[in-house]
């Protein structure tokens, strides 16, 4: 008697998903590998900088100096922040002289990236004479651990091989509090505070109560609205009740009204939130103000936020168009048609009027309304920001820098000036890094090792648009659109690109 051999099952492409894995695996081992070789390196480099600098009288600025023109060099190569790969080559320091053995588990492929960096994080307060015990332990308790599950064992190693209290480490955390943003989607950003924690949570906690309170008066509004009817507004005789009783002029009466007749206020409560916080903070005087010497609000309550904006004449007038040719807050990034104009309309300072060439979007000139400095109008036009590689800065924070220097007979003029921030400005003149003024507002930087980096004006968009012919188009002329009806009075102005 013969059998049949049972057919295998099929494993349900667990073959294939076991050669992926194996796939996935050996390629975060040699992606490790070069990002730990990557960070050998950048740390050779940071040493350079260190031993260029050894000897040199003011040390500190020497170091800090020699630091900036090697990640400069850096940066120019990769077209990305110098302040970025100082960053970097300060943290590759770190983990290379602080951290071996995490350096070399990460290069061996045992450890990630993100592995590493909470490794690095958690052991870097520590005083450098117990990094070394706390990177032989780490690196033992990572294995088999997710980052998110190794951070909470290596906050208390680290707790553990402290000398100092958590009071002690909270009075130093202080002075690290401070304010930031960081650039968003679809014209947002994030606001980050850093604060104490308990401030942090008084703050949010105030925001919770004032906007409980804007909902629950807008769902009284809502309520006595649905309720009361035609005949039944507050102040309505015929509800049964004297008016008098009332007083005829009712707080509450007043809002309730003033809220039904006015527009539904939709917003979520965390929308009411960030525009209370927002408010607060551009249009409450400060309590914590140095400079106040009586009951009224010093010098920090006179302080209005100041933006740099380009504002495209099609834009303000065809808003529908506004993603070929978007407004843009400089340093930043576009910003919707809406926020512009309210800018445009509100802003007490004077329009610059920016005429630039039609196909390449140069500047040729500016010109305004208001008698200003001419060459700072033409500067602040051409170069919108700090002209710096890489650097976004805007140029209202930007300090005007003569590229050949004034002492050594450059002159005063358009063709020899552009705007460079604090942190460049003091680079230009104490690194060896050069720079040239080319036609048109062009720099041409070289870099220590002789390098040629090309820095060019930002162009605006060109007021002319070379399209294909189009057979089916309707060969007619164009039209021209019809005037805007009751322009305002500074229509000239608002007709132009006009950066402020």
């Amino acid at each position: 008697m013969s059998f049949d051999p049972v057919p295998t099952p099929p494993d349900k492409g667990a073959s294939a998903l076991s050669a992926v894995l194996v796939e996935v695996r050996g390629t975060d081992a040699e992606l490790a590998s070069a990002e730990a070789r990557r960070t050998r390196a950048l740390a050779r480099a940071g040493r350079l900088a260190l031993n260029a600098s050894a000897g040199v009288r003011a040390s500190g600025r020497a170091a800090e100096l020699a630091l900036r023109e090697v990640a400069s060099e850096i940066a120019a190569a990769e077209c990305v922040s110098d302040r970025s790969v100082q960053a970097q080559i300060g943290r590759a320091m770190t983990l290379a002289d602080d951290f071996p053995v995490t350096l070399d588990a990460w290069e061996a492929g045992a450890l990630t990236r993100t592995h590493v960096r909470v490794i690095v994080d958690a052991g870097t307060p520590l005083p450098p004479e117990r990094r070394g015990e706390f990177d032989v332990l780490a690196v033992a308790t990572a294995d088999g651990l997710s980052p998110a599950r190794l951070r909470t064992r290596l906050l208390a190693l680290a707790e553990s091989l402290r000398s100092t209290t958590l009071t002690e480490r909270h009075h130093r955390g202080r002075e690290a509090r401070c304010v930031r943003v960081v650039p968003g989607e679809d014209g947002m950003s994030d606001l980050i505070a850093t604060l104490p924690t308990v401030l942090a949570v008084g703050i949010y906690d105030r925001l919770v109560q004032q906007s409980a309170a804007i909902v629950d008066l807008r769902r009284d509004a809502a309520r006595g609205d649905a309720s009361t009817g035609e005949h039944g507004r507050c102040g309505d005789t015929s509800a049964g009740e004297p008016a008098g009783s009332r007083g005829g002029g009712d707080e509450r009466g007043d809002r309730s009204q003033a809220a039904t007749t006015a527009a539904p206020d939709t917003r979520t409560p965390d929308q009411v939130r960030a525009d209370i916080l927002a408010d607060l903070l551009l249009t409450a005087a400060p309590d914590a103000d140095p400079t106040r010497t009586d009951d009224g609000p010093g010098a920090l309550g006179a302080i209005r936020a100041r933006v740099q904006v380009v504002v495209p004449a099609l834009t303000m007038l065809r808003p529908g168009t506004e993603n070929s040719d978007p407004a843009g807050l400089v340093g930043h990034g576009p910003i919707d048609a809406g926020t512009a104009r309210a800018l445009a309309e509100a802003t007490p300072v004077p329009w610059d009027r920016v005429i630039t060439h039609p196909v390449t979007g140069a500047v040729l000139r500016t010109d305004t309304y208001q008698r200003t400095t001419a060459i700072d109008r033409h500067l602040r036009a051409r170069d919108r920001h700090c002209r710096w590689p890489g650097c976004v800065a805007p140029a209202v924070r930007c300090e005007v820098d003569h590229t050949h220097d004034w002492a050594l007979g450059g002159a005063t003029d358009v063709t020899n000036l552009a705007h460079l921030c604090q942190r460049h400005h003091t680079q230009k003149q104490l690194t060896r890094w050069t720079v040239r003024q080319l036609p048109t507002g062009i720099l041409a930087w070289t870099s220590p090792t002789g390098r040629v980096y090309i820095d060019e004006p930002l162009p605006y968009s060109p007021a002319v648009r070379f399209l294909p012919d189009d057979p089916t188009a309707d060969p007619s002329p164009p039209t021209d659109p019809p005037p805007p009806t009751d322009p305002p009075p500074a229509t000239d102005r608002e007709r132009e690109p006009a950066p402020f």
